[in-house]
């Protein structure tokens, strides 16, 4: 494994001047960092917070967050210690009226989860959407061409223990869809992307306040 990869920067609240910027870090890496994104460090905290109580929740309660039958996966996985230790929770499409309301009726979360579950995904839905349309302008595309598109709200957790240490969380995979946006865990570095030059797995260090977009294979 060779040493932490650089991150392009992208100031969200630099634009149109970050429009080159932008798209250099798209096609050349594949993901950047966003600062000044408009999202309260304090926001991002709470979510953090609610996410680890809500995978201290019983099995059978986590079970309740089913997603829609034609979209298996998209709610509750378990973590399978034999294949990868990825546990997750979802909404399919959190911009779907009623939909972050039900996974918090799914989960019995309290009126102060839901509060921070439903001004998170609401902060996060804007700002994917504020990210898409500013890649669709500086490709000269109008920016409308993204609205109504679903967008996916996940929490995962990875069960390690001391004996797995060094093994992979998750399956080796790229992201499906247009981008993700990921607000990493200051206090657990576990990322690692390919890199692009060398082909080798490359850990991304957590930088607190910020946000990482990953390209999916939509978006590349």
């Amino acid at each position: 494994m060779a040493s932490s990869v650089g991150i392009p920067e992208i100031d969200m609240q630099d634009f149109p001047r970050q429009f080159g910027k932008l798209v250099e870090a798209c096609e050349e890496c594949g993901r950047f960092r966003i600062i000044n994104h408009g999202i309260p460090v304090t926001l991002m905290s709470d979510m953090k917070s609610v996410a680890r109580s809500l995978f201290d929740l019983p099995v059978e309660i986590k079970q309740c967050n089913t997603a829609d039958d034609a979209m298996p996966g998209k709610g509750y996985t378990p973590p399978d210690m034999a294949k990868h230790l990825q546990e997750g929770l979802g909404v399919y499409d959190m911009a779907s009226p009623g939909a972050v309301d039900t996974f918090c009726d799914q989960l019995k979360a309290s009126p102060q989860q839901r509060e921070t579950i439903l001004r998170y995904s609401h902060a996060i839905h804007e700002l994917a959407q504020d990210i898409v349309q500013k890649l669709g302008e500086s490709m000269g595309l109008d920016g409308e061409l993204f609205k109504g598109w679903t967008c996916q709200f996940r929490l995962n957790k990875y069960h390690f223990t001391p004996q797995t240490i060094g093994s992979s969380g998750s399956v080796m995979h790229s992201d499906y869809g247009f981008l993700t946006v990921l607000q990493d865990d200051e206090l657990v570095s576990g990322l690692e992307v390919v890199d692009k030059k060398s082909g080798l797995l490359v850990p991304i260090d957590p930088v607190p306040g910020t946000l990482l977009v990953i390209i999916g294979d939509l978006g590349m």
